[in-house]
């Protein structure tokens, strides 16, 4: 606790003078994918590192990749220790810069996802029927953790063998592997599709298809959609 307070204290003083960039410019932040809708940023932070002051100017989504415990030094606030569980996914609002450090001995990942479009997005009509839900599929779960800027946001586990119903998407969705995917998307008129994805691997799918997920690895699967409107 005591060295928890020290760090926390030592981030603080540091927040006064630390020198402020852009994300594009922190050395921990790598972006993988770009689109008029989303700029996707793999993030590893070395055991015991900080971040540079960096700045979010969008509305972001972030999924977790392993448990980790970080403290989140945002500028002119005081320091607060997250601790997050690996898929852990939440929801920040822009603007604002901040530092993060790794209490860790293992390397602090997520996959950030900043939300391009998030002005007009912010001011979309309600679009999704739920915006939390279990819902109980074959061989696994899908659970809806929430709907921010009209983008809903899910998280689905499979076991070996298991299936995702077959569901229609309207929009175009982002697929965030947590753990190492081997899947096949079966296509309505366009048969099966495998893919193969290691934890961190995003992927922007375009809308008006309908398909089924079914993991055809040897181990559990989990990965994060975010459907767009």
């Amino acid at each position: 606790m005591k060295r928890c307070l020290f760090i926390c204290l030592a981030l603080f003083a540091v927040q006064a003078t630390a020198p402020e960039v852009e994300i594009t410019a922190e050395p921990h932040h790598h972006l993988t994918l770009e689109n008029k809708s989303v700029r996707v940023f793999n993030v590893e932070v070395p055991p015991h590192t900080d971040t540079l002051m960096h700045w979010h100017r969008h509305d972001y989504i972030y999924v977790t990749l392993g448990d980790t415990e970080v403290v989140n030094a945002v500028k002119d606030k005081a320091p607060v220790t997250v601790k997050l569980q690996d898929g852990e996914t939440r929801f920040s609002p822009a603007t604002f810069a901040h530092i993060a450090r790794n209490l860790t001995d293992q390397p602090f990942r997520n996959v950030t996802i900043e939300i391009v479009e998030d002005e007009s997005l912010r001011h979309s009509a309600a679009y999704w029927d739920e915006d939390r839900a279990l819902n109980i599929l074959h061989g696994g779960t899908q659970q809806i953790f929430f709907v921010k800027d009209g983008i809903r946001v899910s998280e689905f586990e499979l076991q070996p063998g298991g299936v995702v119903p077959m569901h229609h998407h309207t929009g175009p969705h982002l697929l965030v592997a947590v753990s190492d995917l081997d899947i096949r998307s079966d296509v309505e008129g366009q048969g099966p599709m495998p893919g193969h994805f290691k934890s961190g691997d995003s992927k922007w799918l375009p809308g008006n298809y309908s398909h089924t997920i079914t993991n055809t690895g040897t181990k559990a699967a989990k990965f994060v959609t975010l459907e767009f409107p």
